[in-house]
Parts: C-alpha cells; sequence; structure tokens
C-alpha cells in the first residue's frame, strides 16, 4: 500500500517534507489519542458520576412511594393510634388509683398471712413516677412453704384491683435457722427475701404534672 511505503520513507528530519497521506494519518491518529484520553480523564469520571446519581434517584423513588403510602393512610392510622391510646387508657384504669393504693399495700399484706406467711419483713418505698404510671417498691421477707407461697400469688392475682408484682433481686432459700440441714420435701420452709414493685395509674392531672417536670427537665437548661 502507498501509505505504508510512505511511512518506511519517512525523513524524520524533514516533517514539511512528508507527504499528505502521511500527514492525514498522524493528524487522525492524534486525534483519537487526545478524544481517548478526554474520555477517560473526564466523561468516564462523569459516567460513573451519572451511575451514582441514578441509584439515588431510584433510593429517592423507593422513599417518596413509601411516604406516598404512609400519607395516604395518614386518617386511618390516625384513627388507629387513638384507638390504642384509648385501649391503653382502660387497661390503666385497672390499676389501682393514688387513693387506693395504701388499702391495696395493706391487702396485699393481709393476703401473705392469710396464706400462712410469717412476715419479716414488709417496707414500701418511696414511689417513682413515669411516663403514664408510678411505681411503688416494696422490701420485703418472708418465710413460708411452696404451697404457701402459691396460696398467695393466688390471693393478689384474685384482688379487686389488677396488682402487678414484679421481682428484682429477689431470692427464695431453704429456711435454715439451727444451721442444719434442711429437710427436703413440699412442707420444707423456704426464705422469700428482696424487693417487689407495684404499680398503679396517674390520674390527668398526675400526667400533666408528670410531663411539664420532664420538658422542664429537658430544656431547663436552655435559655
Amino acid at each position: 500500500m502507498k501509505l505504508l511505503d510512505d511511512l518506511r520513507s519517512l525523513d524524520r528530519n524533514n516533517v514539511g517534507g512528508w507527504p499528505k497521506s502521511v500527514k492525514t494519518f498522524f493528524t487522525a491518529l492524534l486525534f483519537v489519542v487526545i478524544v481517548f484520553f478526554g474520555w477517560y480523564l473526564f466523561i468516564s469520571n462523569q459516567q460513573d458520576s451519572l451511575q451514582g446519581l441514578v441509584g439515588q434517584e431510584d433510593k429517592l423513588k423507593q422513599e417518596f412511594s413509601e411516604k406516598q403510602a404512609k400519607s395516604v393512610n395518614l386518617e386511618a392510622l390516625q384513627q388507629q393510634l387513638d384507638e390504642m391510646k384509648d385501649m391503653l387508657r382502660q387497661l390503666l384504669r385497672q390499676l389501682p388509683s393514688k387513693t387506693e393504693m395504701p388499702e391495696l399495700l395493706v391487702d396485699v399484706s393481709q393476703t401473705a398471712l392469710s396464706a400462712g406467711l410469717q412476715q419479716e419483713l414488709f417496707q414500701p418505698g418511696t414511689e417513682v413516677v413515669k411516663d403514664f404510671y408510678a411505681e411503688k417498691p416494696i422490701q420485703l421477707k418472708m418465710i413460708g412453704t411452696y404451697h404457701q407461697f402459691g396460696t398467695f400469688i393466688s390471693g393478689v392475682a384474685s384482688l379487686p384491683r389488677v396488682v402487678i408484682l414484679t421481682m428484682h433481686d429477689v431470692s427464695l432459700t431453704p429456711y435454715n435457722p439451727t444451721g442444719k440441714g434442711a429437710e427436703p420435701g413440699p412442707n420444707q420452709l423456704l426464705v422469700l427475701q428482696g424487693t417487689v414493685k407495684t404499680y398503679r395509674y396517674l390520674d390527668d392531672a398526675e400526667t400533666s404534672e408528670a410531663a411539664a417536670k420532664e420538658k422542664n427537665k429537658k430544656f431547663g437548661g436552655r435559655k
């Protein structure tokens, strides 16, 4: 081919005298090299950015669809939330009130005595107010058999008001005042010792007061 013959006979010291076909070839080659490096250095990075934006667009579309679905069902969700709040209020009303709490503690203590348990300690502690309820810890130490403890729990469950007793650091150990080996069996005496907590609901005034205290606690340090 003529181009190959011209390339073989090129005079590197006389570029201006190169044949037109050779000049055209090198001009086209230089253009291709410039285009390639321009694509590699600029367009390639732009394509990577484009792929990232496409992925971000898909994610935003998905988030938009989810939020749109929630907004469409917002009224139904709000109604469901209101129903759940009403149900919670009804359940809380089954707990004892502030005025009923002292009498309730007496009932719990009397239930233990009726079950045949020996009370060495039954000491209510300071009440702790939570968001929508209050808890009252009770330090106790009782001595009795498995059967008597079961009768006590059953008696507490049958009280007119719902009584929830949760155990905290409570231990049940054999009663052994003489230091001798305890006799195993259903009549073996046991010691129940530790802290239980019982709960009551807050009335509207107490709930508002608790919310105000929480708000002051959260924003009291801000000006």
